[in-house]
């Protein structure tokens, strides 16, 4: 069958597949998958000219993109958030936008840098280090490195409707991921732990909405993140704590 795009409401719900669907994938759909990936792939390569180490998540890393789709870029690590903006700026990017977000006084804190106005283009890196836990939601939402962009390889991953997601040659299979727990995390090389949290967390969006984050912070054009973390650890102890914790580990 041909995917229809639909609604970011109606995208993002969960839904329950008892059996596994198979969706093809029209010429606009493969023409507007390889726009967004070849970005993708020049925003990476900017970054490893740098010498940092960046990968795609997400619907552009798995292919199951729609009028929606957003370009996530992940740095994996904590890292000068000077170097992050002097190797895209360098290579022409412009940066419209700065946002400092923590989900709860739980969470990495992170910094995100957005390249486009409607900020549907992003560039993210912890200001804190991430837990194993958080480092495998993104592989849970699928991760392409740069090699596999360039040789056109998609990863299998989970959406936020809580189905998985296989690649295949005429667009993708797909099932949900309830009741198939032990096997989602086999097939995608995480604990059993992530894929349960996704799930809790992901219907809990479902019944009540998005509840917002913890932190979700602004910052002007020549603020630094690191100077806008210090202000926040300052006068904030729930993120002086979490911050202490994970440095001082």
């Amino acid at each position: 069958m041909v995917i229809q795009l639909r609604n970011k409401r109606s995208a993002d719900k969960p839904i329950k597949l008892f059996d596994e669907i198979e969706v093809t994938y029209d010429s606009n759909r493969w023409s507007f998958l390889k726009k967004l990936r070849n970005k993708a792939e020049e925003i990476i390569k900017a970054l490893h000219e740098s010498e940092l180490e960046a990968m795609v998540h997400g619907s552009v890393a798995r292919g199951d993109v729609d009028a929606y789709s957003d370009i996530d870029i992940i740095i994996p690590y904590v890292v000068p958030s000077h170097k992050v903006e002097s190797a895209l700026t360098f290579k022409n990017f412009i940066i419209y936008s700065k946002k400092m977000t923590q989900a709860t006084p739980n969470h990495a804190i992170k910094a995100h840098l957005y390249l486009d106005p409607l900020e549907k283009t992003s560039v993210t890196f912890p200001l804190i280090p991430f837990k194993d836990l958080e480092l495998e939601f993104y592989k849970f939402g699928g991760l392409a490195s740069l090699k596999e962009l360039s040789n056109n390889i998609r990863v299998a991953g989970c959406t936020k409707k809580l189905t998985f997601i296989e690649p295949t040659l005429n667009g993708h299979k797909e099932f949900s991921i309830i009741g198939r727990e032990n096997e989602v995390a086999k097939r995608l090389n995480i604990t059993i732990d992530t894929v349960i949290e996704r799930i809790r967390v992901l219907t809990r969006r479902d019944k009540i909405g998005r509840t917002g984050v913890f932190l979700d912070k602004k910052l002007k054009s020549d603020e630094s993140f690191e100077h806008a973390l210090k202000e926040l650890m300052d006068n904030n102890p729930a993120i002086r704590r979490v911050c202490f914790s994970r440095l001082n580990k």
